[in-house]
């Protein structure tokens, strides 16, 4: 079979693939987009609950994780959310803001999606599925790849393969083969964005709990200090209890910093003071119980959980001070270690990935190696949840497309 020639190849029809596709195509490139999956942007449909958390307007690089922090700033300083809100809004696409800055698709990701299959019609880009990428090697100034359907000669190879999260949609390894191949380093990869599972004691205490949610803060905590965001190193956001552990944003959040071995510190109570209104009640109202006064401001069945969980349900005219300060620290304070997260079958991202002080932040190439570009996940950079991800998808996606 004799070899085919583009300007670009870009390994990965995913967020990140698809734009870089688009943006080098209007620039006038031949682009040639390579997947081995049977569909492009799988993950695109699947996230968001199908429908797509597709950016975040208070994005800053404050919200990404890196071993190299200022890396990201330049690409996201360049392609703001409003330039992408733009591109849907032109093709029409409803969005709803179902959280401070989180824009969804009001019906279903497959809209998003078009979108970006239609703009890289428009812009002469050919895509390719169901062909994996055998051999990458250089060829003079320019790439060779081998592949299930024969030799294809690139002026650039831009890998966009994402992480590891969630293998049954298709991730591998693969980006951080070829970075190796290449001599880059990769930085330690693990889950993020990702639920908890709970120890055999716990999972037997919260068996009754699956389905319960409520608005926490919740730090990681290690050797005794709090990891999180900001002054307060704490999430505050809903935690879901399921019959597995611990899930819900204010969970798959603060997995991000958490580590095995760490514990979690979880107040019940966001923003109350509970030593406050504990003594308060006991002033107003002696004769009731605390389960009582826990199920007026918690599920039901969380707040009969944490009096069993304790062996006491006392009236709150029992209550002396230091029972008020237990108590506050059960609710305030609660410390609890998981026995792990579910894993990559469930992550969301993957924390870590090729190194980036090999990579360009002006058009994400390799140092020393311009025509090998890498973009999106499969580099070490990792935002928040919450539509942080897909901007780093666009961004970076435009920010290497329009200098190829």
């Amino acid at each position: 079979m004799p070899s085919q020639g583009y300007d670009v190849v870009i390994v990965g029809a995913g967020a990140a693939g698809l734009m870089c596709a688009l943006t080098a195509g209007y620039a006038g490139r031949r682009v040639l987009v390579l997947d081995h999956a049977n569909k492009p942007g799988k993950k695109i449909l699947m996230s968001g609950g199908g429908r797509c958390n597709f950016t975040n307007l208070g994005t800053s690089p404050a919200n990404f994780f890196s071993a190299n922090p200022h890396f990201c700033i330049s690409a996201l300083k360049r392609y703001r959310p409003e330039h992408f809100v733009e591109l849907v809004e032109r093709h029409g696409l409803d969005y709803v803001e179902k959280a401070p800055g989180q824009l969804f698709c009001a019906h279903s990701a497959k809209e998003l999606l078009d979108v970006l299959l239609t703009e890289c019609e428009w812009a002469g880009v050919e895509l390719r599925l169901k062909s994996a990428v055998e051999r990458i090697e250089t060829a003079g100034e320019g790439m060779r790849l081998e592949t299930s359907a024969g030799r294809i000669e690139a002026g650039a190879v831009v890998i966009a393969t994402g992480g590891l999260s969630i293998p049954t949609m298709g991730a591998t390894g693969f980006g951080y083969d070829v970075a190796r191949q290449f001599g880059l380093e990769v930085t330690a990869t693990r889950p993020a964005l990702v639920p908890f599972t709970l120890t055999s004691q716990w999972k037997a205490r919260a068996a009754d709990l699956a389905g319960v949610a409520c608005e926490v803060a919740v730090s990681a905590v290690r050797d005794g200090q709090r990891l999180g965001p900001g002054r307060e190193r704490r999430y505050r956001e809903p935690m879901l209890f399921t019959h597995r552990g611990l899930s819900g944003p204010g969970m798959l959040q603060v997995s991000s910093y958490w580590q095995p071995g760490d514990e979690l510190e979880i107040d019940l109570f966001p923003g109350l003071d509970l030593s406050a209104a504990l003594a308060e009640a006991r002033q107003a109202t002696p004769r009731r119980q605390l389960s009582t006064w826990l199920a007026e401001r918690l599920p039901r069945r969380l707040a009969q959980a944490l009096v069993e969980w304790h062996g006491e349900d006392p009236i709150l005219a029992e209550f002396s001070n230091a029972r008020i300060a237990a108590w506050r620290e059960r609710l305030g304070a609660w410390r609890l270690k998981p026995a792990g997260t579910e894993g990559w079958r469930t992550a969301e991202v993957t924390l870590g990935g090729v190194d980036t002080r090999s990579i360009s932040s002006q058009d994400f190439s390799v140092e020393g190696l311009p025509q090998l570009r890498f973009i999106g996940e499969v580099l070490d950079v990792t935002g928040e949840l919450g539509g942080y991800n897909f901007q780093w998808a666009w961004a970076s996606g435009v920010a290497c497309g329009s200098s190829l």
